[in-house]
């Protein structure tokens, strides 16, 4: 709908301007979707990612009926182009798709990547669609894409699938999503949603403290939050939104020192078994119907990271799981992370 403010249209700018900013202030879409730089100004409306300045001369050489450009502070954005960037939800859940199944030893450019590998990565993921699952991959020809068309793209079918409905439409939508992930995703079974809360004791790897962050990998996944300046007991209470694989395997964990001028340094690493979640939430099917209880539990051994047992618990409906791991291969730190499980169906 056209929204209308007072008769004024500047308004309307504003307005989607605002919501641009919004959703650029989420966790994932705090770094490019491409290559991980951080403080993307840069997005591809019809796809819906954040990116930034390098990656979008490659995004713009593909052409508009593959990628639109849009700059976040300097372009006009219509109603519908706005929509659909939240609609997709940003970088996460476009990646969770066109970057599904990257080949082993195929690995993403880096913000100081050269433009040929960047190039190369951003034609395979987006033009040549050769991270998607084979049955989900577009195959019209050249014709249909030189014509500019969104219906034809696969980019549109994601932002359809995203598309919320109105009341008598969302029961026959809920459908077709499910449809959508049993066809072409089967492989995910729902997401991780990962709080990573704070960390204590961490390592020093400057002259006198650190810069640290977290990066988060499950299977093909990774996932990184912000940067602490300076402070070896940071807080960030931070969300990260992963898609948990049909073959799960551990949550790998990474503390690294972030640095201006010479690679980051590791402080130290811990694997999260999910099983004990995921197995309990399934068991109990819609954890909406019991009270608050303990369904669950992960021991501490002498083999894990575990500073005490974490219990699995169904609390307001959700199940959850809080835990605390001492960082391995490092001399000191830890950090305190929760656990979500949310299966497709919500």
């Amino acid at each position: 709908a056209q929204l209308k403010v007072m008769g004024c249209p500047w308004k309307v700018a504003v307005v989607g301007k605002n919501r641009l900013k919004d959703l650029l202030l989420k966790s994932d879409n705090r770094f490019c979707a491409d290559c991980g730089a951080p403080d993307p100004k840069w997005a591809s409306a019809n796809i819906g990612v954040f990116i930034c300045l390098k990656c979008c001369g490659v995004h713009r050489s593909l052409g508009s009926h593959i990628s639109k450009v849009l700059s976040v502070t300097l372009d006009e954005w219509s109603d519908d182009e706005v929509d659909a960037m939240y609609e997709v939800g940003g970088n996460a859940s476009a990646n969770s798709i066109y970057e599904a199944f990257i080949p082993e030893g195929h690995s993403k450019p880096g913000p100081d990547s050269g433009h040929e590998e960047r190039a190369r990565f951003i034609r395979s993921k987006y033009e040549l669609q050769e991270f998607l699952k084979p049955s989900l991959r577009i195959t019209s020809g050249k014709a249909s894409l030189q014509s500019g068309s969104l219906q034809s793209s696969f980019s549109r079918k994601i932002i359809d699938s995203f598309r919320t409905t109105n009341s008598s439409q969302k029961s026959e939508r809920s459908a077709n999503m499910g449809n959508f992930w049993q066809e072409g995703m089967v492989e995910f079974i729902g997401l991780l949603k990962v709080t990573v809360i704070k960390g204590t004791n961490l390592a020093i790897r400057d002259m006198l403290s650190s810069d640290p962050y977290v990066v988060l990998t499950l299977g093909q996944q990774t996932i990184q939050s912000t940067v602490i300046k300076s402070n070896l007991n940071p807080v960030w209470n931070e969300e990260l939104m992963l898609s948990v694989p049909q073959n799960f395997g551990p949550l790998i964990l990474k503390v690294f020192d972030h640095d201006t001028f010479s690679a980051d340094d590791i402080m130290g690493e811990a694997e999260v078994d999910i099983q004990p979640l995921i197995t309990s939430a399934m068991a109990f099917g819609d954890p909406g119907m019991f009270s608050d209880m303990q369904i669950g539990k992960w021991l501490k051994s002498h083999d894990n990271a575990l500073l005490e047992d974490s219990t699995v618990n169904i609390v307001d409906g959700k199940v959850k799981q809080e835990l605390g791991l001492k960082l391995q291969n490092v001399e000191c730190g830890e950090i305190y992370l929760s656990l979500e499980w949310m299966p497709l169906d919500q």
